[in-house]
């Protein structure tokens, strides 16, 4: 059962091959005798994943279930869960239990999705790695000695090692698409606003957007449909109507025209990995799509932008975690300014500290329009490069990463190096568009991901073209050798992947 897509699953409830049970108990076991490896999870609520299994199984039996009714989900651990800790891997929420459930929780509990448990990730969703997390770094399923990517590497790396079917994700500025290509997985980052925000933990505002993560299109697309939708206590949830985002993912790609930015296939890409992006290009060129050369000319300014915004805002949203009301507090602080400070310098990772210290400069008297305004200008210009590019294609194409997964600590110490990770996802945050990644070949055992941009709303579009290119390649059928391991196997097995050709 575990070898098995979101879609297989459904159907295989459905017609009673299996039960929910049977299914969750397959996945917890597996977490159970396999995670050691990974560390991919750092909370798992067997009982309540039973009993949520056990309902579902009424409904199907009832004949009241909807889409996803039925199957485990693993959701990263920056959603609040009514009476599961939720930590957002950092010490300072480590003791956190929320008393609700974030909407995106609260969608697919009403489905009748099974909650595995809460994954890993970078500490308050900042990192590319997954190795600031304060419970240790994720390992990449593919070679455990190769970072997953960040922030979303725990969600990633549970999918890819087969320990959940399908998981949520946040991407502020690609920590969605990064972690999805480096374990070879597919990972959408929709619109900003097509997602509600309630009730996830804030790292950038105006950039965090929740999504999917699964082997394929058409699993993304079933997720997609129990996550998306306008939240009236989200001020930020846009009110644009939402569609079956299943429904058209078999349409024809003929006339289909595919902009490729000149800025993306140059320096600092990869020889190897742009090898792989061209392979699926031409497939999709096959497929009756045209290739059309664009250009994105402020594409050299999103990382400088985007570390002056994200920063900014995440030092405004994380000065709530004062050891006042909730989460981590220093023992026996003096005074109120003990308390704050000792608190936040225990409470917080290296990496978090960094990122508050730079927003703050970044708003403060004297260097507010220097730094953040000149920098919200230039974001302008770089969504206008996309709304130029769009009045002649459908889609942008490009690599999701510069290259595949690094080791473990090869960057962890040069922070310019690692913010590098992200060149090419950023500014599809900056302007608030939908994007994806999705496997597209291997180099030297390690999987490489196409990331596909589309216009605001255009999802489905995206996810059409994802699937007609999983349609005629198997990339995103392969599975890393760990993986493949029977339930109980040790936890010392094989640290180096393969592609196997192992099917969903």
């Amino acid at each position: 059962m575990h070898t098995q897509s979101v879609a297989q699953l459904i159907a295989g409830l459905r017609e009673r091959q299996f039960s929910s049970v049977e299914v969750t108990r397959t996945y917890l076991d597996r977490i159970a005798a396999l995670d050691s490896q990974y560390n991919s999870f750092i909370s798992v609520d067997e009982t309540a994943a039973m009993a949520a299994a056990a309902q579902a199984d009424a409904r199907i039996a009832a004949g009241n279930a909807a889409a996803l009714t039925g199957i485990p989900i693993a959701h990263k651990d920056i959603f609040c869960t009514d009476g599961l800790r939720t930590s957002c891997g950092s010490r300072m929420l480590d003791n956190f239990v929320p008393p609700y459930d974030g909407t995106v929780i609260q969608h697919f509990k009403a489905a009748g999705a099974v909650l595995l448990g809460k994954t890993n990730m970078d500490e308050f969703a900042m990192g590319s790695s997954n190795e600031s997390s304060f419970y240790g770094p994720v390992r990449n399923p593919w070679d455990t000695r190769l970072v997953p990517g960040g922030s979303s590497g725990g969600s990633a790396a549970a999918v890819a090692a087969l320990l959940a079917p399908a998981a949520t994700g946040t991407d502020t500025g690609g920590s969605i698409r990064q972690p999805a290509a480096f374990c070879g997985i597919t990972g959408l980052k929709p619109t900003y606003g097509r997602v509600s925000r309630l009730g996830m933990v804030a790292f950038a505002s105006s950039l965090d957007q929740a999504g999917p993560m699964a082997h394929s299109a058409q699993d993304c697309a079933l997720l997609l449909n129990a996550m998306a939708g306008h939240d009236p206590l989200d001020s930020t949830s846009s009110t644009t109507s939402t569609e079956d985002y299943c429904q058209n993912l078999g349409n024809s790609l003929a006339g289909l025209r595919i902009g490729l930015p000149r800025e993306y296939f140059g320096e600092g890409l990869d020889s190897a990995t742009g090898a792989c992006i061209d392979s699926a290009l031409k497939e999709l060129e096959a497929q009756g799509a045209t290739l059309v050369p664009v250009s994105l000319p402020h594409s050299a300014l999103t990382i400088p932008t985007y570390y002056i915004i994200a920063p900014a805002e995440a030092s405004t949203n994380l000065s709530r975690f004062d050891g006042v009301r909730y989460g981590y507090r220093c023992d026996k602080p003096v005074d109120l300014h003990d308390l704050y400070t000792r608190t936040r310098q225990e409470g917080f990772g290296d990496e978090v500290k960094r990122r508050i210290l730079v927003g703050t400069y970044a708003l403060s008297a004297g260097y507010y329009d220097a730094y953040y305004k000149k920098a919200q200008q230039i974001r302008r210009l770089i969504k206008q490069d996309f709304m130029d590019c769009f009045a002649q294609v459908d889609v942008i194409a490009g690599p999701t990463t510069p290259g595949p997964a690094f080791a473990l600590g090869a960057k962890s110490n040069d922070p310019i190096a690692m913010y590098l990770e992200d060149v090419y996802t950023l500014a599809v945050n900056l302007a608030g568009l939908p994007g994806m990644s999705v496997p597209a070949g291997f180099v030297d055992g390690k999987p490489v991901g196409l990331q596909l941009i589309g216009r605001h709303f255009d999802e489905a579009r995206l996810l059409n073209v994802a699937h007609r290119l999983q349609q005629a390649t198997d990339w995103h059928l392969r599975r890393p050798e760990s993986a493949t391991l029977a339930t109980g196997a040790s936890s010392n097995a094989s640290a180096k992947g393969s592609a196997t050709g192992e099917q969903a």
